[in-house]
Order: structure tokens, then sequence, then C-alpha cells
């Protein structure tokens, strides 16, 4: 579990705007993604620092693959406001702390009296002090943090160097800065994108933009993307105000062009730091920052009368007949 905001662009904004961030992970896609990691658990203490145990399903796999996986430890911190009793505990009004050293009779099935229980004095935030001496603990940290404070979440575990596997919203990809760390290779995409998660009523609510999100080396990064598509001018038009071409879908990436390519942010999921380099990204500042220029004053006109949307200084666009097209973030790239 993890309690987290939504996703589809719809969800993901509204339970933005109502930080609305308790959506439970499903056992089936923490199964399919953490399979890929197994060997790196071994002998690390692993911390859910956004997990209610009573309702966790990062729990529930770390607990009942303790052995399997090799653990030193398993520790799970969750905030206050939840409303179940704990095994044995009956105190809904306090943060709870839980350890877990592995069930001691040798099977793989937890024992409520081998788990260590604790209330905690604060409220159970990752950022309270409490919850950072136990990140201080771990090796690794695994869960799904709050949609809303994903870039706070993110920094408290780089701040603390700490190594991690976690979920957010594919959107967090263009925050300038978790970009950062993207292309200062300190943070990329994992393996699966999640679609759908539960939420505290117990319904199924479906997602269209969830990715996992980690630092651990994984196969899949090293591996080089197949291109196809050869370059013909007229299927790829050239930004107005940025020298490169747009890309509509990474499946059509063309083999031989040396120029920088603008392209999705689903480009990250397949992203191999030996075969690419990241220019940058190509929105508000940050593309300022890496010289897109800014709009020409017709253009901006244009696109804010006539098509009525929204004209900001440093996205890439382009010009077709005097139509102002303005793709979706692009992320500017170039082969190595």
């Amino acid at each position: 579990m993890a309690k987290r905001k939504g996703s589809n662009n719809s969800s993901l904004n509204s339970a933005k705007s109502k930080k609305n961030d308790e959506f439970y992970t499903q056992l089936s896609d923490i199964e399919a993604e953490l399979r890929h990691y197994r060997e790196q658990f071994k002998g690390k203490i692993i911390f859910c620092n956004c997990d209610d145990p009573r309702v966790s399903n990062f729990f529930h796999y770390f607990s009942y693959n303790f052995r399997k996986l090799g653990l030193k430890k398993l520790i799970t911190t969750c905030y206050k406001n939840q409303n179940r009793d704990l095994f044995s505990l009956n105190n809904s009004e306090r943060a709870i702390y839980l350890e877990y050293n592995g069930n001691k009779r040798g099977n793989n099935v937890p024992d409520p009296n081998e788990i260590g229980i604790k209330l905690l004095s604060s409220d159970g935030d990752f950022r309270s002090k409490e919850s950072i001496e136990l990140l201080k603990q771990a090796d690794i940290v695994v869960t799904n943090p709050p949609f809303s404070l994903f870039r706070d979440y993110v920094a408290l575990l780089v701040r603390y160097q700490k190594k991690f596997l976690i979920i957010g919203n594919d959107n967090c990809r263009t925050y300038k800065d978790i970009f950062k760390l993207i292309k200062e290779n300190k943070l990329w995409c994992g393996y699966n994108h999640v679609k759908t998660m539960k939420q505290p009523d117990g319904t199924i609510k479906q997602f269209g933009n969830v990715s996992w999100y980690t630092n651990m080396d994984i196969s899949i990064r090293h591996e080089e993307l197949t291109l196809y598509k050869h370059y013909i001018p007229k299927e790829y038009p050239k930004y107005y105000n940025y020298d490169a071409i747009n890309v509509s879908k990474v499946a059509e990436m063309p083999m031989d062009y040396d120029g920088v390519m603008g392209v999705p942010i689903t480009f990250l999921d397949k992203y191999n730091p030996e075969q690419f380099e990241i220019i940058g990204l190509g929105i508000s500042n940050s593309g300022l920052e890496i010289g897109v220029k800014p709009y020409e004053a017709e253009h901006k006109k244009y696109r804010k009368e006539i098509q009525g949307r929204g004209a900001v200084d440093g996205d890439l666009y382009m010009m077709k007949d005097g139509v102002v097209d303005v793709p979706y973030a692009r992320i500017l790239i170039k082969k190595k």
C-alpha cells in the first residue's frame, strides 16, 4: 500500500487538487516489478515508509517472501489517520512503526507474535524526525509515496543517499528537479506501468500514466533500443524555435538521423544512457535554459486568441501553413 495520489490524467489532477493521496498498490503489480530486483534485496534492510501494514501489499510481499529474498529486516511506518486494528494493537489514533525480522519457525507465513509493533510519538509522516532516523538504517526504500509530495519524497531519499524503488505518475518526469535527476542518471524508470489501484473504500481505480522509478541497476536500462525508421524530412518536421526534429512516437525515431530529436516523455521507459544523450526538456523555463527560443509575438497571439490555448515561452512549437502546433512535453535527445 501507500498513501498516494491518483493517475489517469483526470483522476490524477482531481486527486492532486483534493490532496487525495490514498491509493493502494495491488499485490500483482508489486510482484510483477519486484521480481526483477530479488538479488539486490538479499541481506538488505527494506523500509516502506508510507505503508500501513494493515492494508499494505508491500508489507504483505516482503513479509511473506522474507526468507526467499534473504532480507535482513523489514521496517514499515504509516501516517496516523488510519482506523483499523493491527493484530493485537488496539490504538488507531497513533502512528505505527513495525519491525519484522522473519518468522523464527522457518516458514513463510508471518507470525503476529514475532512482528514488533510500536507506536510512534510523531504522526508517522515520512519527513518526521522518527521516520528519518529509521530511514538512516535502511538499505533500500520501496513504497508508493503520496503523489502530491513526490518531489519532497524523492529529495529526502537523495539527501540520505538511499537506494529506492517507488511509484509515481508519468508527469513527474517533467518536474524540473526530478528531470535533473533523470538527466544526471540518478533516477530512471523501472520495468512496468501500474494500471489499477485500490481505494480505501475497496473500489478499483483505473490509471493511465503511473510508473515505477528507481536508482537500482536494472537490465532493461542497458538494452539497446532497436530503431527501424529512416529519416524522411517531411515526416519529421523541425521546430520553429529550436534546431531539432519532432518525433511523434518513440517507435518512429529515425535510425539514420544524428541531430537532436524531440521525443515524447515515454521515451524514458526505453532510455539507455549508453545509446542516447539527454540534452534537456523542451518546456517552459527548462526549455529556455537549453536555448529554446521564446514565442514570436504573432505566434503567441495566434496561439492565445485563435487557438485559445496557453502560450508559454520555452515550449517547443512548430509552424505549418500558418498554424501553431505545440506538441505535449518533449525531451530533447541525441544518439551517441
